[in-house]
């Protein structure tokens, strides 16, 4: 059912993509090894034709008898995996090797999307709860002491510093060693229109572990074979406040901004409002600019390709300083009341959205998405 895929994150894997976590892990295994996946669906990620002892665990017991006709040589466990997280219960000793492999469920209950259908909720142990299932699932790979996950999960949980700081637990004794990124569009019964960067991650055990800085370091590569550090771009919070300030008060005459989260959000949520609410943003007039600018990038946001979707908002605080009026008019084009803070120019609205796709196009470089092709 649609309800139980939204609550549970039910999303079945590629098998492209399972082909590269075992190519990550095969170095990794020896006669020593135990392979487990703690959300294992009909068991897609195990293969028939190694000897090391794999395990599975689901809650959905329908789904585990199906991976059972599939995979005999396979031990399979029907029970939650967030409850009572230990080797013991899943009948792993402790000197073992432990590789987890998978693609965790994950749900943001806090998500403003399909909030209506998220009813349910999944009991765990109290020191792995959080807000997303997906990273509790995290937080139990790290409860298990395993020596090796390979897994596929949100880009989200690495490169927003919320999430990552919610890891704490997992990311001061894991280290990220490989991180493709792939689009949630390319999974069956999900969302084409507005697709979600999802990373197949190999973590090692380190005791170095990781911080932000690690991750705002790191390069991914991309299943389309580009590469990109976050730290290789501005972006807009560095110029104006992304969410309100309850110090503010809203006076008549104020211009009013949705808040503002990622590159995503920003493409389903409004830019500039009439009406105050507890989710708007009093404008700086001294930065106006800097709205203006985000206006126009959702206007422009399919030139920026998914990957990018869960960043903040690009920005080249220089480059746009040339491309100001460009951006000042298209948007003129759109809200009149702009005309009380802003010259309308005569100029040809081909010109503007040519010099505007200019400037996106220097911006954003190898990852321009050309709608042209």
């Amino acid at each position: 059912m649609e309800i139980d895929r939204v609550n549970f994150g039910v999303f079945y894997t590629p098998q492209q993509y399972i082909s590269i976590i075992w190519r990550e892990i095969e170095k990794y295994i020896d006669q020593n090894t135990t392979i487990l996946d703690s959300s294992c669906g009909q068991g897609d990620f195990f293969r028939k034709d190694i000897s090391t002892t794999q395990i599975g665990v689901d809650v959905d017991s329908d789904a585990i008898q199906k991976a059972k006709s599939k995979f005999p040589n396979v031990k399979f466990f029907s029970r939650n995996s967030l409850l009572n997280v230990s080797r013991d219960t899943f009948g792993i000793e402790e000197t073992r090797k432990l590789i987890i492999i998978g693609n965790p469920p994950y749900n943001d209950i806090t998500s403003l999307a399909k909030k209506e259908q998220k009813t349910k909720y999944i009991e765990m142990d109290s020191d792995i709860v959080t807000r997303d299932y997906g990273m509790s699932f995290l937080l139990s790979y790290s409860k298990l002491n395993s020596d090796i996950i390979a897994i596929l999960h949100p880009l989200s949980y690495l490169i927003k510093k919320a999430n990552f700081n919610l890891l704490k637990k997992f990311t001061n004794r894991y280290r990220l060693v490989k991180g493709i990124v792939v689009s949630s569009s390319t999974f069956y019964q999900t969302s084409k229109s507005n697709p979600f960067p999802i990373l197949i991650a190999t973590y090692e055990s380190n005791p170095l572990g990781m911080d932000f800085e690690f991750i705002r370091s790191f390069e991914f590569q991309t299943i389309e074979g580009k590469k990109f550090r976050i730290k290789d771009f501005d972006y807009i919070p560095n110029y104006i406040r992304k969410y309100p300030l309850k110090k503010i008060k809203y006076r008549d005459g104020d211009i009013l901004f949705w808040t503002m989260r990622d590159l995503n959000a920003l493409k389903r949520n409004r830019t500039f409002v009439k009406k105050y609410s507890t989710n708007t943003i009093v404008v700086d007039i001294a930065k106006l600019d800097y709205y203006v600018y985000v206006d126009v990038v959702k206007h422009y946001s399919s030139l920026f390709p998914y990957y990018f979707g869960n960043l903040d908002i690009i920005i080249d605080n220089e480059m746009f300083k040339q491309y100001r009026d460009y951006f000042i008019q298209d948007s003129l084009n759109r809200w009149s009341f702009l005309n009380s803070f802003y010259t309308k120019i005569d100029m040809k609205l081909e010109t503007i959205q040519t010099k505007i796709r200019e400037y996106f196009k220097n911006l954003l470089g190898d990852h321009y998405v050309n709608l042209q092709n």
